[in-house]
Protein backbone atom coordinates (compact mmCIF):
# COMPACT_ATOMS: atom_id res chain seq x y z
CA UNK A 1 0.00 0.00 0.00
CA UNK A 2 1.20 3.39 -0.78
CA UNK A 3 0.66 6.70 0.69
CA UNK A 4 -1.02 9.52 -0.41
CA UNK A 5 2.38 11.15 -1.12
CA UNK A 6 3.50 8.29 -2.99
CA UNK A 7 0.09 8.10 -5.44
CA UNK A 8 -0.52 12.01 -6.47
CA UNK A 9 3.69 11.97 -6.70
CA UNK A 10 3.91 13.58 -10.07
CA UNK A 11 7.13 13.13 -12.34
CA UNK A 12 9.37 16.40 -12.76
CA UNK A 13 10.92 15.16 -16.05
CA UNK A 14 6.91 14.67 -17.64
CA UNK A 15 6.60 15.22 -21.04
CA UNK A 16 3.25 15.97 -22.26
CA UNK A 17 1.91 15.35 -25.82
CA UNK A 18 -0.60 17.63 -28.03
CA UNK A 19 -3.69 16.27 -30.32
CA UNK A 20 -1.36 19.10 -32.82
CA UNK A 21 1.60 16.78 -31.75
CA UNK A 22 0.15 14.08 -32.66
CA UNK A 23 -1.64 14.86 -35.39
CA UNK A 24 1.63 16.08 -36.91
CA UNK A 25 3.80 13.00 -36.22
CA UNK A 26 1.15 10.94 -37.88
CA UNK A 27 0.93 13.10 -41.23
CA UNK A 28 4.64 12.15 -41.52
CA UNK A 29 5.25 8.97 -40.59
CA UNK A 30 2.04 6.74 -40.17
CA UNK A 31 2.68 3.65 -42.39
CA UNK A 32 -1.34 3.87 -43.58
CA UNK A 33 -0.85 6.79 -45.43
CA UNK A 34 2.54 6.27 -46.92
CA UNK A 35 1.20 3.79 -49.53
CA UNK A 36 -0.66 6.52 -51.24
CA UNK A 37 2.98 7.58 -52.56
CA UNK A 38 3.87 4.55 -53.86
CA UNK A 39 0.28 4.48 -55.95
CA UNK A 40 0.60 8.08 -57.09
CA UNK A 41 3.94 7.40 -58.57
CA UNK A 42 2.32 4.64 -60.61
CA UNK A 43 0.03 6.11 -61.76
CA UNK A 44 2.32 9.10 -63.22
CA UNK A 45 4.30 6.03 -64.93
CA UNK A 46 1.05 4.19 -65.96
CA UNK A 47 0.42 7.83 -67.62
CA UNK A 48 3.00 7.95 -69.53
CA UNK A 49 3.07 4.34 -71.16
CA UNK A 50 -0.66 4.97 -72.08
CA UNK A 51 0.19 8.42 -74.02
CA UNK A 52 2.91 6.56 -76.37
CA UNK A 53 1.82 5.47 -79.72
CA UNK A 54 1.52 1.97 -80.81
CA UNK A 55 4.53 0.17 -81.09
CA UNK A 56 6.68 -0.11 -84.26
CA UNK A 57 7.69 -3.92 -85.10
CA UNK A 58 10.62 -5.07 -87.45
CA UNK A 59 9.76 -8.44 -88.91
CA UNK A 60 11.46 -10.51 -91.29
CA UNK A 61 10.18 -13.22 -93.03
CA UNK A 62 11.47 -15.60 -95.40
CA UNK A 63 10.13 -18.10 -98.18
CA UNK A 64 10.75 -20.56 -100.70
CA UNK A 65 13.29 -22.12 -98.53
CA UNK A 66 14.16 -25.70 -97.29
CA UNK A 67 11.30 -27.11 -100.03
CA UNK A 68 12.02 -29.94 -102.60
CA UNK A 69 13.31 -30.25 -106.04
CA UNK A 70 14.29 -26.67 -107.32
CA UNK A 71 13.37 -25.44 -103.73
CA UNK A 72 15.59 -27.76 -101.80
CA UNK A 73 18.33 -25.10 -101.23
CA UNK A 74 18.31 -21.36 -100.60
CA UNK A 75 18.45 -20.26 -104.24
CA UNK A 76 14.97 -19.49 -104.68
CA UNK A 77 14.34 -18.23 -100.92
CA UNK A 78 12.50 -14.82 -101.28
CA UNK A 79 13.87 -12.67 -98.21
CA UNK A 80 11.37 -9.77 -96.69
CA UNK A 81 12.37 -7.37 -94.46
CA UNK A 82 9.13 -5.30 -93.26
CA UNK A 83 8.23 -2.44 -90.69
CA UNK A 84 5.03 -2.48 -89.41
CA UNK A 85 2.77 -0.96 -86.95
CA UNK A 86 -0.79 0.47 -86.19
CA UNK A 87 -2.45 3.51 -86.72
CA UNK A 88 -5.19 4.12 -84.14
CA UNK A 89 -8.43 5.61 -84.72
CA UNK A 90 -10.67 7.24 -82.29
CA UNK A 91 -8.31 9.37 -80.36
CA UNK A 92 -7.32 6.22 -77.71
CA UNK A 93 -4.49 7.83 -76.65
CA UNK A 94 -5.76 10.63 -75.42
CA UNK A 95 -8.65 8.67 -73.74
CA UNK A 96 -6.56 6.52 -71.90
CA UNK A 97 -4.57 9.25 -70.46
CA UNK A 98 -7.97 10.95 -69.34
CA UNK A 99 -8.47 7.77 -67.54
CA UNK A 100 -5.62 7.87 -65.97
CA UNK A 101 -6.05 11.11 -65.26
CA UNK A 102 -9.52 10.31 -63.44
CA UNK A 103 -7.66 7.31 -61.30
CA UNK A 104 -4.87 9.90 -60.17
CA UNK A 105 -8.15 12.30 -59.22
CA UNK A 106 -9.97 9.89 -57.33
CA UNK A 107 -6.63 8.60 -56.00
CA UNK A 108 -6.50 12.21 -54.21
CA UNK A 109 -9.86 11.99 -52.98
CA UNK A 110 -9.48 8.63 -51.50
CA UNK A 111 -5.83 9.68 -49.72
CA UNK A 112 -7.78 12.70 -48.35
CA UNK A 113 -10.61 10.72 -47.07
CA UNK A 114 -8.03 8.24 -45.30
CA UNK A 115 -6.42 10.67 -44.09
CA UNK A 116 -9.24 12.16 -42.33
CA UNK A 117 -10.26 8.43 -40.66
CA UNK A 118 -7.03 7.79 -39.46
CA UNK A 119 -6.48 11.10 -37.98
CA UNK A 120 -10.42 10.36 -36.59
CA UNK A 121 -9.03 7.34 -35.11
CA UNK A 122 -6.02 8.81 -33.71
CA UNK A 123 -7.89 11.63 -32.25
CA UNK A 124 -10.50 9.08 -30.86
CA UNK A 125 -7.85 7.32 -29.31
CA UNK A 126 -6.18 10.59 -27.82
CA UNK A 127 -9.76 11.66 -26.06
CA UNK A 128 -9.80 8.36 -24.36
CA UNK A 129 -6.84 8.28 -23.24
CA UNK A 130 -6.96 11.86 -21.82
CA UNK A 131 -10.48 10.21 -20.67
CA UNK A 132 -8.22 7.68 -18.71
CA UNK A 133 -5.62 10.51 -17.40
CA UNK A 134 -8.59 12.21 -15.95
CA UNK A 135 -10.37 9.44 -14.30
CA UNK A 136 -6.82 8.33 -12.57
CA UNK A 137 -6.60 12.25 -10.87
CA UNK A 138 -9.98 10.81 -10.14
CA UNK A 139 -8.78 7.76 -8.38
CA UNK A 140 -6.46 9.63 -6.81
CA UNK A 141 -8.77 11.84 -5.31
CA UNK A 142 -11.01 8.81 -4.51
CA UNK A 143 -7.80 7.71 -2.77
CA UNK A 144 -7.25 10.34 -1.07
CA UNK A 145 -10.49 10.80 0.50
CA UNK A 146 -10.64 6.86 1.54
CA UNK A 147 -7.42 7.52 3.33
CA UNK A 148 -8.54 10.77 4.91
CA UNK A 149 -11.83 8.72 6.00
CA UNK A 150 -9.34 5.82 7.53
CA UNK A 151 -7.54 7.89 9.03
CA UNK A 152 -10.93 10.00 10.85
CA UNK A 153 -12.81 6.33 11.61
CA UNK A 154 -9.43 4.62 13.67
CA UNK A 155 -9.50 8.15 15.90
CA UNK A 156 -12.99 7.72 16.77
CA UNK A 157 -12.61 3.73 17.29
CA UNK A 158 -9.56 4.67 19.72
CA UNK A 159 -12.06 6.55 21.17
CA UNK A 160 -14.91 4.19 21.31
CA UNK A 161 -16.63 6.21 19.14
CA UNK A 162 -17.02 4.12 16.85
CA UNK A 163 -16.87 0.24 16.21
CA UNK A 164 -14.03 -1.52 14.79
CA UNK A 165 -15.94 -3.10 12.10
CA UNK A 166 -15.84 0.52 10.37
CA UNK A 167 -12.35 -0.08 10.54
CA UNK A 168 -12.06 -2.87 8.44
CA UNK A 169 -14.92 -1.58 5.69
CA UNK A 170 -12.62 1.73 5.81
CA UNK A 171 -9.80 -0.39 5.09
CA UNK A 172 -10.87 -2.11 2.45
CA UNK A 173 -12.73 0.74 0.89
CA UNK A 174 -9.07 2.14 0.14
CA UNK A 175 -7.58 -1.15 -1.25
CA UNK A 176 -10.35 -0.86 -3.43
CA UNK A 177 -9.52 3.15 -5.00
CA UNK A 178 -5.84 1.42 -4.99
CA UNK A 179 -6.77 -1.42 -7.32
CA UNK A 180 -8.73 0.70 -9.47
CA UNK A 181 -6.06 3.77 -9.41
CA UNK A 182 -3.39 0.57 -10.50
CA UNK A 183 -5.95 -0.41 -13.51
CA UNK A 184 -6.37 2.81 -14.61
CA UNK A 185 -2.37 3.14 -14.76
CA UNK A 186 -1.75 0.12 -16.90
CA UNK A 187 -4.65 0.92 -18.92
CA UNK A 188 -2.95 4.21 -19.70
CA UNK A 189 -0.11 2.72 -20.42
CA UNK A 190 -1.44 0.77 -23.09
CA UNK A 191 -3.29 3.77 -24.79
CA UNK A 192 0.13 5.64 -25.07
CA UNK A 193 1.35 2.74 -26.91
CA UNK A 194 -1.53 2.88 -28.87
CA UNK A 195 -1.11 6.29 -29.88
CA UNK A 196 2.42 5.89 -30.50
CA UNK A 197 1.48 3.31 -33.11
CA UNK A 198 0.00 5.92 -35.41
CA UNK A 199 3.45 7.35 -36.01
CA UNK A 200 4.85 4.00 -36.22
CA UNK A 201 6.56 4.23 -32.77
CA UNK A 202 6.44 1.29 -30.12
CA UNK A 203 8.09 3.22 -27.09
CA UNK A 204 6.35 5.91 -26.12
CA UNK A 205 8.55 9.17 -25.17
CA UNK A 206 6.25 11.22 -23.53
CA UNK A 207 4.24 10.97 -20.37
CA UNK A 208 0.85 12.49 -20.01
CA UNK A 209 -1.68 13.82 -22.47
CA UNK A 210 -2.40 17.88 -22.64
CA UNK A 211 -5.71 19.20 -22.99
CA UNK A 212 -8.95 19.74 -21.61
CA UNK A 213 -12.02 17.52 -22.33
CA UNK A 214 -14.53 20.03 -21.66
CA UNK A 215 -12.97 22.79 -24.27
CA UNK A 216 -15.27 22.85 -26.66
CA UNK A 217 -16.12 25.92 -28.34
CA UNK A 218 -18.63 27.28 -30.69
CA UNK A 219 -19.59 25.63 -33.87
CA UNK A 220 -22.58 26.32 -36.85
CA UNK A 221 -25.93 24.57 -36.60
CA UNK A 222 -26.63 21.35 -37.92
CA UNK A 223 -27.49 22.80 -41.79
CA UNK A 224 -24.37 24.65 -42.06
CA UNK A 225 -22.68 21.57 -41.12
CA UNK A 226 -24.36 19.29 -43.11
CA UNK A 227 -23.40 21.62 -46.22
CA UNK A 228 -20.12 21.43 -45.23
CA UNK A 229 -20.14 18.01 -45.13
CA UNK A 230 -21.43 17.44 -48.87
CA UNK A 231 -18.05 19.03 -50.05
CA UNK A 232 -15.58 16.66 -48.12
CA UNK A 233 -13.22 14.55 -49.45
CA UNK A 234 -15.79 11.52 -48.14
CA UNK A 235 -18.69 12.75 -50.68
CA UNK A 236 -16.45 14.20 -53.54
CA UNK A 237 -15.21 11.00 -54.05
CA UNK A 238 -17.84 10.03 -55.96
CA UNK A 239 -18.24 13.07 -58.08
CA UNK A 240 -13.84 11.87 -59.21
CA UNK A 241 -15.50 8.20 -59.64
CA UNK A 242 -18.49 9.79 -61.88
CA UNK A 243 -15.50 11.30 -63.82
CA UNK A 244 -13.48 8.38 -63.69
CA UNK A 245 -16.56 6.22 -65.26
CA UNK A 246 -17.48 8.86 -67.52
CA UNK A 247 -13.60 8.32 -69.03
CA UNK A 248 -13.99 4.66 -68.73
CA UNK A 249 -17.06 4.53 -70.96
CA UNK A 250 -15.52 7.25 -73.84
CA UNK A 251 -12.12 4.88 -73.84
CA UNK A 252 -14.47 1.37 -74.54
CA UNK A 253 -16.33 4.02 -76.71
CA UNK A 254 -13.25 4.77 -78.22
CA UNK A 255 -11.98 1.12 -78.79
CA UNK A 256 -14.94 0.32 -81.20
CA UNK A 257 -13.09 2.30 -83.23
CA UNK A 258 -11.23 -0.18 -85.69
CA UNK A 259 -6.99 0.48 -86.08
CA UNK A 260 -5.50 -0.05 -89.31
CA UNK A 261 -2.79 -2.01 -89.45
CA UNK A 262 -0.19 -0.87 -91.84
CA UNK A 263 3.20 -2.45 -93.21
CA UNK A 264 5.99 -1.33 -95.49
CA UNK A 265 9.05 -3.43 -96.50
CA UNK A 266 11.49 -4.37 -99.01
CA UNK A 267 11.48 -8.17 -100.49
CA UNK A 268 14.57 -9.61 -102.09
CA UNK A 269 14.58 -12.33 -104.67
CA UNK A 270 17.26 -14.52 -104.14
CA UNK A 271 17.47 -16.38 -107.32
CA UNK A 272 17.34 -13.05 -109.56
CA UNK A 273 19.35 -10.88 -106.34
CA UNK A 274 16.60 -8.13 -107.26
CA UNK A 275 14.56 -5.90 -104.86
CA UNK A 276 10.90 -5.10 -104.75
CA UNK A 277 8.62 -2.99 -102.15
CA UNK A 278 6.06 -4.45 -100.51
CA UNK A 279 2.85 -2.71 -98.76
CA UNK A 280 0.06 -3.28 -96.84
CA UNK A 281 -2.50 -2.70 -94.63
CA UNK A 282 -4.88 -4.64 -92.49
CA UNK A 283 -8.66 -3.87 -91.11
CA UNK A 284 -10.43 -5.90 -88.13
CA UNK A 285 -13.83 -6.93 -89.01
CA UNK A 286 -17.17 -6.31 -87.06
CA UNK A 287 -15.03 -4.48 -83.97
CA UNK A 288 -17.91 -2.53 -83.25
CA UNK A 289 -20.05 -5.61 -82.31
CA UNK A 290 -17.53 -7.09 -80.45
CA UNK A 291 -16.57 -3.98 -78.18
CA UNK A 292 -20.55 -3.76 -77.71
CA UNK A 293 -20.87 -5.36 -73.88
CA UNK A 294 -17.56 -3.43 -72.68
CA UNK A 295 -19.35 0.12 -73.60
CA UNK A 296 -22.27 -1.45 -71.82
CA UNK A 297 -21.04 -2.42 -68.87
CA UNK A 298 -18.95 0.62 -68.67
CA UNK A 299 -22.50 2.31 -69.04
CA UNK A 300 -23.63 0.63 -66.19
CA UNK A 301 -21.11 1.30 -63.82
CA UNK A 302 -21.48 4.79 -64.39
CA UNK A 303 -25.09 4.94 -63.86
CA UNK A 304 -24.48 2.69 -60.49
CA UNK A 305 -21.96 5.77 -59.13
CA UNK A 306 -24.92 8.03 -58.80
CA UNK A 307 -27.30 5.47 -56.81
CA UNK A 308 -24.46 5.10 -54.27
CA UNK A 309 -23.54 9.07 -54.16
CA UNK A 310 -27.21 9.41 -53.11
CA UNK A 311 -26.79 6.58 -50.54
CA UNK A 312 -23.59 8.17 -49.44
CA UNK A 313 -25.46 11.07 -48.66
CA UNK A 314 -28.08 9.43 -46.80
CA UNK A 315 -25.91 7.94 -44.53
CA UNK A 316 -23.52 11.03 -43.99
CA UNK A 317 -27.20 12.98 -42.60
CA UNK A 318 -27.95 9.98 -40.22
CA UNK A 319 -24.55 10.24 -38.91
CA UNK A 320 -24.26 13.84 -38.43
CA UNK A 321 -27.08 14.27 -37.17
CA UNK A 322 -26.21 11.88 -34.33
CA UNK A 323 -22.99 12.99 -33.60
CA UNK A 324 -24.59 16.73 -33.81
CA UNK A 325 -27.62 15.80 -31.34
CA UNK A 326 -25.32 13.81 -29.09
CA UNK A 327 -22.37 16.31 -29.04
CA UNK A 328 -25.27 18.99 -27.87
CA UNK A 329 -26.97 16.91 -25.33
CA UNK A 330 -23.26 15.87 -23.51
CA UNK A 331 -22.63 19.88 -23.66
CA UNK A 332 -25.61 20.35 -21.65
CA UNK A 333 -24.62 17.79 -18.99
CA UNK A 334 -21.04 19.16 -18.56
CA UNK A 335 -22.28 22.47 -17.95
CA UNK A 336 -25.46 21.47 -15.51
CA UNK A 337 -22.55 18.93 -13.38
CA UNK A 338 -20.13 21.92 -13.40
CA UNK A 339 -22.42 24.59 -12.34
CA UNK A 340 -25.14 22.70 -10.22
CA UNK A 341 -24.49 19.12 -9.28
CA UNK A 342 -20.53 18.86 -8.31
CA UNK A 343 -20.68 22.22 -6.02
CA UNK A 344 -24.02 20.99 -4.78
CA UNK A 345 -22.67 17.27 -3.91
CA UNK A 346 -18.72 18.90 -2.88
CA UNK A 347 -20.66 20.98 -0.11
CA UNK A 348 -22.95 18.06 0.88
CA UNK A 349 -19.71 15.44 1.80
CA UNK A 350 -18.30 18.30 3.66
CA UNK A 351 -21.43 18.91 6.22
CA UNK A 352 -21.44 14.83 6.20
CA UNK A 353 -18.12 14.34 7.04
CA UNK A 354 -18.39 17.17 9.90
CA UNK A 355 -21.25 15.68 10.86
CA UNK A 356 -20.01 12.40 11.08
CA UNK A 357 -17.01 13.66 13.46
CA UNK A 358 -19.41 15.43 15.56
CA UNK A 359 -21.16 12.13 15.80
CA UNK A 360 -24.35 12.94 14.52
CA UNK A 361 -24.48 11.24 11.36
CA UNK A 362 -23.36 7.48 10.67
CA UNK A 363 -20.49 6.17 8.63
CA UNK A 364 -22.67 4.85 5.96
CA UNK A 365 -23.89 8.54 5.09
CA UNK A 366 -20.58 9.50 4.92
CA UNK A 367 -19.91 7.25 2.17
CA UNK A 368 -22.94 7.57 0.44
CA UNK A 369 -22.23 11.25 0.43
CA UNK A 370 -18.44 10.26 -0.71
CA UNK A 371 -19.73 8.20 -3.50
CA UNK A 372 -22.35 10.03 -4.92
CA UNK A 373 -19.40 13.36 -5.23
CA UNK A 374 -17.23 10.56 -6.81
CA UNK A 375 -20.00 9.07 -9.11
CA UNK A 376 -20.97 12.34 -10.41
CA UNK A 377 -17.68 13.39 -11.28
CA UNK A 378 -17.26 10.16 -12.86
CA UNK A 379 -20.43 10.87 -14.55
CA UNK A 380 -19.02 14.45 -16.11
CA UNK A 381 -16.18 13.16 -17.42
CA UNK A 382 -17.74 10.70 -19.24
CA UNK A 383 -20.44 13.29 -20.61
CA UNK A 384 -17.01 15.49 -21.69
CA UNK A 385 -15.63 12.65 -23.41
CA UNK A 386 -18.71 11.92 -25.35
CA UNK A 387 -19.28 15.27 -26.25
CA UNK A 388 -15.30 15.10 -27.23
CA UNK A 389 -15.95 11.93 -29.34
CA UNK A 390 -18.89 13.41 -31.34
CA UNK A 391 -17.12 16.67 -31.84
CA UNK A 392 -14.20 14.05 -33.58
CA UNK A 393 -16.76 12.52 -35.52
CA UNK A 394 -18.52 15.85 -36.81
CA UNK A 395 -15.31 16.85 -37.88
CA UNK A 396 -14.25 13.96 -39.40
CA UNK A 397 -17.27 13.95 -41.23
CA UNK A 398 -16.73 18.09 -42.44
CA UNK A 399 -12.94 17.07 -43.08
CA UNK A 400 -12.83 20.82 -40.51
CA UNK A 401 -12.52 21.65 -36.98
CA UNK A 402 -15.33 22.98 -35.84
CA UNK A 403 -13.63 25.22 -33.32
CA UNK A 404 -10.29 26.67 -31.51
CA UNK A 405 -9.68 24.27 -28.95
CA UNK A 406 -7.44 22.40 -27.34
CA UNK A 407 -8.66 19.18 -29.16
CA UNK A 408 -8.98 20.75 -32.56
CA UNK A 409 -7.57 19.20 -35.56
Amino acid sequence: MQNTEQVSRHINTSIALTLEDAITRTLKNNPQLYQYRFRQQSLIAQRETSSLSPALQLGLEVENVAGSGEFNEVDSAETTLALSSVIELGAKARSRAAVIDARADRLNFERQAATLDVLGELTTTFIRALSTQENIALAKEAFALSEQMLKTVKQRASKGAAPEAEVMRAKAALTRTFIRLQALRSSFKRQKVTLSSFWGGTNPHFTELSGSLSAFGSSDDFASLLQRAKHSPAIAIFASEARLKDAEVKLAQAQSRVDIGWQLGVRRFEETDDTALTAGVSIPLFSGKRNRGAVASALAERNAVDYQQADAQLRLHNRLFAAYSQREENKAAVKQFSSHVLPALEQALRLTRQAYENGRYRYQDWIAAQEELLTAKQQHIEAATAAQLNQALIEQLIAEPLATNDLSY
